[in-house]
């Protein structure tokens, strides 16, 4: 259970880190910290649904393993972590042009 617990929480945290691939160089670029480093998240951004998919996944295997196995109880937090980052880093790709339109007005 520990293992699905792992692969749900790194997972989730990936997702979180491609959902943000494309806002974080704007805000990045908007306090100072532009270079041409930022190019390696153009070539994230092309697998941020395959990452997002996997991650989705594996949120729903690992509550799947915790309900069968009773553990829902003991996990519901983890769990739960897991499945609000994989949500917001869904919401940040979804909302990616609006995210940037607001910081480009902040500049």
């Amino acid at each position: 259970m520990r293992g699905f617990l792992g692969l749900s929480f790194a997972g989730s945290l990936s997702a979180l880190g491609v959902g943000a691939c494309c806002v974080l160089p704007m805000t990045m670029m908007l306090l100072g910290l532009g270079g041409s480093w930022l190019a390696v998240f153009g070539q994230i951004a092309a697998l941020s649904y395959y990452v997002l998919a996997a991650s989705t996944a594996l949120v729903a295997v690992a509550w799947l393993v915790a309900f069968r196995r009773n553990a829902v109880r003991h996990l519901k937090w983890v769990l739960a972590a897991s499945t609000a980052m994989t949500a917001l880093a869904w919401v940040f790709v979804y909302n990616e042009a609006r995210i940037n339109e607001f910081l480009i007005q902040q500049m």
